[in-house]
C-alpha cells in the first residue's frame, strides 16, 4: 500500500510477485511498440543508446497481447468493464533492479495509442502502470494459475486414476500429488468460473472471456514449456549474474532438482533399463491418455505419446510433481500479499485505456478502478485461495505409506534432507531482505494443487 505507486515495485512484481512467468529478454524492440531514444533517454543509466541497451541485454518485456480481442464482461449492465492488452518495455538499471520505461496501452500504434513514460505527468503514468496491473492480474488469474497449474494437474490427476492401478509404483509416486485437485477444481467450476460465479460477479474476464482467454492460451501450453529451466532459458532470464534478483527463478530451480533427484532415484529402484520402460503398457498408457485426452493430440503441444527412457520417464514425472506442488504454490499463495491492495491488481476497470496525455486526473483514476462491491468480491476470492488448508501436507510429508520397500524409503529421507537444505539457504537469504520471497520454499510448497 505504501510502495505500489513506484516504480521499483512495479518492475519488482514482474520477478517475484504472484504472476512472475511473463518477463522475458528483448532481443529486439517489437515493430508494433515504436519507442524511440528520444522517450527513453532520461531513464537510461548507461550513456548507451536503446539498441545497444537491447544488445547488452539490459531491456525486457512484457507483452499482454493475449488480452487483445477479447470480450469484456458485460453481465451487469449498470456497469461497463474494460480490458486493455499493453505493451510493457522494463529497464536493468544500475542497482540491477527493473524498472518500467515505456508502457502502451494497445497493441496498435497510433495517435489515439500513446506510449506513456516515466518523464510524463504523474497521473498520466500512474494510471498506465495501474492497467498494465490489471492486465497482469487477467493473465495470472485465467492462464498462469487457472490453465497451467489447476487445470493441466486436473489432466494428469484423471489420466493417473485411469491408467495407473494403485499397486503400480508410478500410482504410489504421483498420487499424493493429486490429492484434492479433482474436488478443488469441481468447485472452482461451480463457484468460480460458471455463469454468476465470481468470474462474473467481480472480473473484467466475466462472462466468457475468461474462456477466450484459455482457449487462446493453449497454444502456448506446450511440454516445453512446463519443464521450468527450460522455460527460463526460453525466455532469456537464466543468468544469474545478468539478473539477480529473480528469486522465483533462483528457488524454482532447487526445487526443481531436488524433485528430479529423488524422481530418479524411484525410477532406477523399478525400472532396471530403458527396455523396461518401453514395456510397462500401463506407463505408456498413461502417457498417451495425457497426450490424446488432455492435449487434444495436437502435436505441436510437444508432449510426449509414448516414453522409451528412463531419462525422459525422469523428466515427465518431474514436470507432473513440480506442477502440481511447486508452480502452483509460486503463483498461488502471494495472491493476498499483491492483490489485496486493489490499485495494484484491479479485477476490473470502469473507464476505457486513456487515448491521450495530459489529460488524467486522480479523480479518473478513482472512477476507472472497481466499485466497493467488486472489490469486495475480489478481496474475499483472493484472501481465500492464498489459505493453507487445516490438514495441509507439504513437499516431501507421505503419511499415506503407499510404498513399503526400503530403498524407496531411503529415497525419501534423502529427498527430505534436500528439502530441508533448500529451506535453510531460502530463511538465510531472506533474513537479509526488506522483502523477503518465500513461496517457493519447500516448508510452504503443499504437495497438491487443493486450494
Amino acid at each position: 500500500m505504501q510502495h505500489w505507486k513506484e516504480d521499483f515495485m512495479f518492475g519488482y512484481q514482474f520477478l517475484n510477485g504472484c504472476n512472475p512467468v511473463l518477463i522475458r529478454r528483448c532481443t529486439e524492440i517489437p515493430k508494433k511498440l515504436p519507442v524511440t531514444m528520444d522517450m527513453v533517454e532520461c531513464s537510461l543509466e548507461r550513456n548507451l543508446t536503446l539498441e545497444e541497451e537491447v544488445k547488452q541485454g539490459n531491456i525486457f518485456i512484457v507483452d499482454y497481447e493475449l488480452l487483445d480481442g477479447v470480450d469484456a464482461n458485460k453481465t451487469d449492465p449498470c456497469t461497463i468493464q474494460y480490458l486493455a492488452a499493453p505493451i510493457c518495455l522494463l529497464y536493468k538499471n544500475l542497482e540491477n533492479k527493473i524498472v518500467p520505461i515505456a508502457i502502451q496501452l494497445g497493441q496498435k500504434p497510433g495517435p489515439d495509442n500513446p506510449i506513456f513514460l516515466p518523464s510524463d505527468a504523474t497521473y498520466d503514468w500512474l494510471l498506465a502502470k495501474i492497467w498494465v496491473r490489471s492486465s497482469d492480474f487477467h493473465i495470472h488469474q485465467t492462464v498462469t494459475h487457472l490453465l497451467r497449474t489447476h487445470l493441466v494437474s486436473e489432466v494428469f490427476s484423471i489420466a493417473m486414476f485411469r491408467q495407473l492401478p494403485a499397486v503400480h509404483p508410478l500410482f504410489k509416486l504421483l498420487v499424493p500429488h493429486m490429492r484434492f485437485t479433482i474436488a478443488i477444481n469441481t468447485k472452482a467450476r461451480e463457484q468460480l468460473i460458471c455463469e454468476c460465479g465470481l468470474f462474473d460477479k467481480a472480473n473484467a474476464t466475466g462472462g466468457g472471456g475468461h474462456v477466450q482467454m484459455v482457449q487462446k492460451a493453449m497454444k502456448d501450453l506446450t511440454y516445453s514449456s512446463l519443464c521450468f529451466p527450460e522455460e527460463i532459458k526460453a525466455k532469456g532470464m537464466d543468468s544469474k549474474e545478468d539478473i539477480p534478483y529473480y528469486y522465483y527463478r533462483d528457488d524454482g530451480i532447487k526445487v526443481w532438482e531436488a524433485i528430479k533427484s529423488f524422481v530418479e532415484n524411484v525410477i532406477h529402484i523399478y525400472y532396471e533399463s530403458d527396455e523396461v520402460v518401453c514395456e510397462d503398457v500401463e506407463l505408456q498408457a498413461f502417457v498417451k491418455d495425457i497426450y490424446v485426452y488432455g492435449m487434444r493430440g495436437v502435436k505441436s503441444s510437444g508432449f510426449p505419446k509414448m516414453i522409451r527412457t528412463r531419462e525422459k520417464l525422469a523428466e515427465y514425472l518431474t514436470v507432473i510433481i513440480f506442477t502440481t506442488s511447486a508452480q502452483h504454490a509460486g503463483v498461488n499463495f502471494g495472491q493476498y500479499d499483491w492483490c489485496s491492495w486493489i490499485p495494484n491488481a484491479p479485477p476490473t476497470m470502469r473507464c476505457p485505456p486513456p487515448t491521450e496525455k495530459g489529460t488524467v486526473t486522480i479523480e479518473q483514476i478513482v472512477e476507472s478502478l472497481p466499485d466497493r462491491g467488486r472489490s469486495c468480491w475480489h478481496l474475499g476470492a483472493v484472501w481465500a485461495l492464498s489459505q493453507f488448508q487445516d490438514s495441509e501436507l507439504f513437499l516431501g510429508m507421505y503419511p499415506d505409506e503407499h510404498f513399503v520397500e526400503k530403498p524407496v524409503k531411503e529415497a525419501m529421507v534423502k529427498f527430505r534432507k534436500n528439502l530441508d537444505e533448500i529451506v535453510n539457504a531460502i530463511a538465510e537469504r531472506n533474513k537479509q531482505k526488506k522483502l523477503p520471497y518465500y513461496y517457493l520454499s519447500p516448508d510452504r510448497i503443499p504437495n497438491s494443487v487443493a486450494v
